[in-house]
């Protein structure tokens, strides 16, 4: 009864953005798909760069080659696009997928799963990284390094979308807006675009080059799991769920939180349990015994001259 009586008026205006860019013809350019786009090509961007700073690794030398990030930007986009479209069925709304399949594929009325985009990458990461014979945790800690900022740009086109919109308050700071209803309500998309994106992405910065985090593998993906997952139960709180699921227990518990608790208990293990190779655990034959047989085809080594790598491959 109390969100009834919050005063409309001491809400902020909610800004004219058009949602979409531009339109060519029949072509709408949407700011969401723009945030996906770009963040995806600033996590490929920062990741060559990362892997191109050989003082950041373990024994001084990278797990990967930038080519391999070159090729790997594709899987990264097939994973996030069906990961999350099919999270969101199978978590959200799979009732109504069941009765109606074939709206499964109408993925221009939106409904993307951040829990199903990052199992989908998860996936990619390792049928990849076994295929080029690259470190899964390594690829998984560049990945994880640059992924922040796509996911806060997107939480900022949800806001310029006008959904997934927060709970009703009376904060100073409160938006009403134009599908919300009339009450005035959390700006819960940027909340988790501040704590996913900007604030995320700065921790990881400092445990890669401050703290030199990529020499113990799977310590920067577990750190960018936990941080994700303890941002999204942070949010939960301040959000209104969907009307599918909804509330799950008490008028607290979220889907959104249950699919986040195991992400924070795995991200603290990631950390907890990732340690730095000793020089005595180097594979042999040097710096090109650690490239995977594609990449010693495209090197020119022969790989039936090399020790395979003393480097777990998960």
């Amino acid at each position: 009864m109390t969100e009834y009586l919050l005063a409309p008026l001491a809400a902020l205006p909610f800004p004219a953005i058009d949602p979409v860019i531009v339109r060519i013809g029949p072509v709408a350019i949407h700011w969401y798909g723009v945030g996906y786009v770009v963040g995806i090509l600033f996590a490929w961007w920062y990741g060559k760069r990362l892997v191109a700073d050989a003082r950041l690794w373990p024994n001084n030398k990278p797990a990967m080659r930038p080519v391999d990030l070159d090729d790997f930007v594709v899987w990264a986009a097939l994973g996030i696009i069906l990961g999350g479209r099919l999270g969101y069925v199978v978590f959200y709304d799979l009732p109504r997928y069941v009765q109606n399949p074939l709206e499964i594929f109408a993925v221009w009325d939106g409904g993307m799963s951040f829990h199903g985009g990052l199992l989908g990458t998860v996936v990619a990461m390792v049928v990849f990284a076994r295929s080029r014979g690259i470190l899964v945790w390594s690829l998984l800690d560049v990945v994880a390094a640059g992924a922040p900022v796509g996911l806060g740009l997107v939480r900022i086109a949800n806001f310029i979308n006008s959904e997934l919109w927060g709970r009703p308050t009376d904060v100073p700071w409160a938006v009403v807006f134009p599908n919300g209803g009339p009450l005035p309500r959390h700006p819960s998309q940027l909340y988790e675009a501040v704590l996913e994106g900007l604030v995320l992405f700065v921790v990881l910065r400092l445990l890669t080059h401050r703290f030199l985090r990529l020499k113990r593998p799977r310590y920067v993906g577990g750190a960018f799991v936990c941080g994700c997952g303890l941002s999204r139960i942070l949010v939960e709180f301040f959000r209104m769920p969907g009307p599918q699921p909804g509330y799950l227990l008490g008028g607290w518990l979220t889907m959104g939180m249950v699919l986040s608790t195991p992400m924070v208990l795995i991200g603290l293990w990631a950390m907890a349990s990732g340690r730095e190779p000793k020089p005595a655990d180097e594979p042999a034959g040097g710096a090109d015994a650690e490239l995977g047989p594609h990449s010693r085809r495209r090197s020119g080594v022969s790989s039936r001259r090399r020790a395979p790598s003393a480097w777990p491959t998960i």
